[in-house]
């Protein structure tokens, strides 16, 4: 047997080391500096998410003018704006001025969405039916994704405040971020196209007599705008952005956003520059608490707002964009060179 290497009278501890736990201050110390990661941590989960929905924004904007493209292929023209906003669309009255309901109503079947298009359909343009108004009224309840800005609301249901001339009333329905470009005037309707009656609409477009809109944009009340009236050139010229809405109406209503998605021209679907004479800019705006606005263009981003143009392509538009510049872009025909940069 080997010798034992233990010297005689050594006594072998056999007890565990002996092990020191945290301190109350070294506690401290690394709750404060989780605290300190997770608030650096914090604004740039949300400006990712931020630019996440910027984008899913810009998207929708860049379907809704392939959308209108796909529009302008078929029927020669550019959406119009509609009648007025107590028309919801009428699948029988198809494209262009004989159209009461809005831009958007028209790039439904441009949107994959004809079976939400033709609710209501029954063969008659010329009188209001039962069937036609019950089609309406749910098409105005059905919202759509493309239509809502992630930054701002989802797609669902809203107050909504309105006398509808063509659709069963709906108690809620569906509404829209984005607002076509009438130009540099005012995006109220003259009085002379507020259409109140069917019979007067209807011959007004069977006689071409509706009153020339002043608006120089590429959609208005009766509008029929061709490529070949973008003389300032497609890719200068505002077609579709988005809207100005206070926060605190997003969930109700206010005059500029009360009629619904495929209400019929009025400032919910329709956008004003400012105006061209005077180049007094409608200033656009990122949301605001406790401001209602009116007739301008804007958005729940910071920094900017998004637009596309006559050619398809979408831009981020500064909220300080130079006056003339945005002016001269929402007219299609002001003969005004145009800096982006």
């Amino acid at each position: 047997m080997s010798p034992s290497l233990t010297p005689p009278n050594t006594v072998v501890s056999r007890c565990a080391p002996s092990r020191r736990g945290f301190t109350l201050v070294e506690l401290l110390v690394v709750i404060a500096i989780i605290g300190m990661l997770v608030g650096l941590l914090l604004p740039a989960v949300q400006q990712a998410r931020e630019a996440a929905r910027t984008m899913q924004c810009s998207n929708n904007l860049k379907n809704l003018g392939l959308a209108a493209l796909n529009h302008e292929s078929t029927t020669k023209t550019l959406p119009s704006g509609g009648w007025y906003y107590q028309w919801y669309g009428d699948p029988d009255a198809g494209f262009g001025p004989s159209q009461p309901g809005s831009w958007s109503f028209s790039l439904l079947p441009f949107l994959e969405q004809n079976a939400l298009y033709q609710n209501g359909a029954d063969n008659d343009v010329e009188t209001v039916s039962g069937t036609q108004k019950a089609g309406a009224c749910e098409t105005a309840s059905t919202p759509l994704s493309v239509f809502n800005c992630p930054s701002r609301r989802q797609p669902k249901k809203y107050q909504i405040s309105t006398t509808v001339l063509n659709s069963d009333k709906p108690a809620t329905g569906a509404k829209g971020d984005y607002a076509g470009s009438c130009g540099s005037n005012s995006s109220s309707t003259a009085t002379s196209n507020s259409i109140t009656s069917h019979s007067d609409g209807r011959t007004k477009v069977k006689n071409k007599t509706w009153s020339i809109s002043s608006h120089n944009g590429a959609i208005y009340d009766f509008s029929e705008v061709t490529m070949g009236e973008i003389r300032d050139g497609s890719s200068n010229t505002y077609l579709i952005g988005e809207k100005y809405v206070s926060p605190d109406k997003y969930e109700s209503y206010t005059s500029y956003d009360d009629n619904g998605l495929y209400a019929g021209q009025d400032s919910d679907n329709s956008r004003s520059c400012g105006t061209l004479s005077s180049l007094t800019i409608m200033a656009p705006m990122q949301d605001r608490k406790a401001y209602d606005g009116t007739f301008q263009f804007g958005s729940a981003h910071a920094g900017s707002f998004g637009m596309v143009m006559c050619d398809g392509s979408v831009q981020r538009i500064s909220y300080s964009v130079d006056a003339s510049t945005h002016i001269y872009l929402g007219a299609r025909n002001d003969g005004e060179p145009v800096n982006m940069n």
